[in-house]
């Protein structure tokens, strides 16, 4: 918890101390181009196929689904044979990856949706699917710590592992930081827990082998090129969030009313973290999801060039999460009361820095 709040404090003050350069652009996406209707209930991740096609995760309901803008549709990937319990998502080059946890294998899925085989997991590995892959062929994995009987473990720090084509020959190639872990006393004895809106070390790798890690603690992205270099990147701008009771009622809110005790047992951090999620863009650049307060009318996003600066920060209204992006268009993942809606807005263009600008729609 020390470390968190100590390492956001820090960020902060190395932010306004750099002050002096123009503030990055502040884009919102808009009008909207197009609106997909889906009674998925959560969709986790996406990746773009071309044209107007998207490849969309939905963990809840085990399923990977193919959108369709032309035809208005969402349909299933594969059959039940072929794909059991999805758990990652992501392209490489002309090939979709899809890991099975229950299958335990990674398969592979032609851009028009055809099974083209799969990469049975690895003892090597410990059996963790990968999530990324170069263009020499190359995965990428994170190996947490083992937690043992008491969650102890999970006070180490989980590694990035690039592996062969075949998961064979694993190597360490980034440590990440440690979970924000506390010590709690229950009906079962002690226990290490990870706090409730802590935040957690994100990462991705390029076609080229290039890997960045956005550090949590620090609010930055560091990039580590193909040779193995590291850059560090700038501290990014941000507003440090205090975690309120209103944050813990809507935590609470998701579990059964038979669970909600055992839930408020959890402990929670004081302050959320800068960002909590990410995905690497078309052109190489990260855009960081960031925190958000329950009164936000939109969601933000900093896109990161390769050299971990700050090039635009993007707003999305109402309640909707950028769950893919292409050299033209993002699209964004919001709840209705029928599933998830999917909407498509063309790329933000940023007009200069310090600017305020908002993007058009597609043609």
């Amino acid at each position: 918890m020390r470390a968190l709040l100590h390492g956001m404090l820090a960020a902060a003050l190395l932010a306004a101390c750099a002050e002096q350069a123009p503030p990055a652009p502040v884009l919102t996406l808009g009008p909207l181009a197009d609106t997909i209707p889906t009674t998925l209930s959560e969709v986790t991740a996406g990746t773009w196929l071309g044209g107007d096609r998207w490849a969309l995760l939905a963990l809840p309901d085990e399923q990977v689904a193919v959108a369709e803008e032309a035809k208005r549709s969402v349909t299933p990937l594969g059959s039940a044979r072929e794909l059991r319990n999805p758990a990652t998502l992501f392209r490489a080059g002309d090939t979709v990856y899809v890991g099975d946890w229950g299958l335990r294998r990674t398969s592979r899925w032609t851009l028009d949706g055809r099974f083209a085989g799969a990469v049975p997991a690895s003892d090597a590995v410990r059996g963790v699917l990968p999530r990324a892959r170069d263009a020499a062929g190359r995965f990428y994995l994170e190996l947490t710590p083992r937690p043992g009987a008491d969650g102890r473990g999970n006070r180490d720090s989980a590694v990035i592992v690039r592996a062969g084509p075949a998961l064979e020959r694993p190597d360490t190639i980034a440590r990440l930081s440690p979970l924000d872990i506390a010590e709690v006393v229950g009906d079962a004895g002690r226990r290490f827990e990870r706090r409730v809106f802590s935040g957690a070390d994100l990462w991705g790798a390029l076609p080229d082998g290039s890997l960045w890690v956005g550090r949590v603690y620090e609010n930055r992205v560091d990039w580590r090129d193909p040779s193995g270099k590291w850059t560090r990147g700038e501290p990014l701008p941000d507003r440090i969030l205090e975690v309120t009771r209103y944050d813990r009622e809507l935590f609470l809110r998701r579990f059964p009313p038979e669970l909600r005790g055992t839930a408020q047992q959890l402990p929670f951090a004081p302050v959320k973290p800068p960002f909590e999620g990410a995905l690497t863009g078309p052109g190489g650049e990260v855009w960081l999801e960031k925190s958000r307060a329950p009164v936000d009318s939109s969601r933000r996003y900093h896109r990161v060039d390769r050299r971990g600066r700050l090039r635009e920060e993007i707003r999305v209204p109402g309640h909707g999460r950028i769950i893919a992006v292409s050299s033209e268009a993002v699209l964004v993942a919001e709840p209705s009361r029928e599933g998830i809606r999917l909407l498509r807005f063309a790329m933000p263009r940023a007009a200069g820095r310090g600017a305020s600008v908002q993007a058009t729609s597609s043609p």
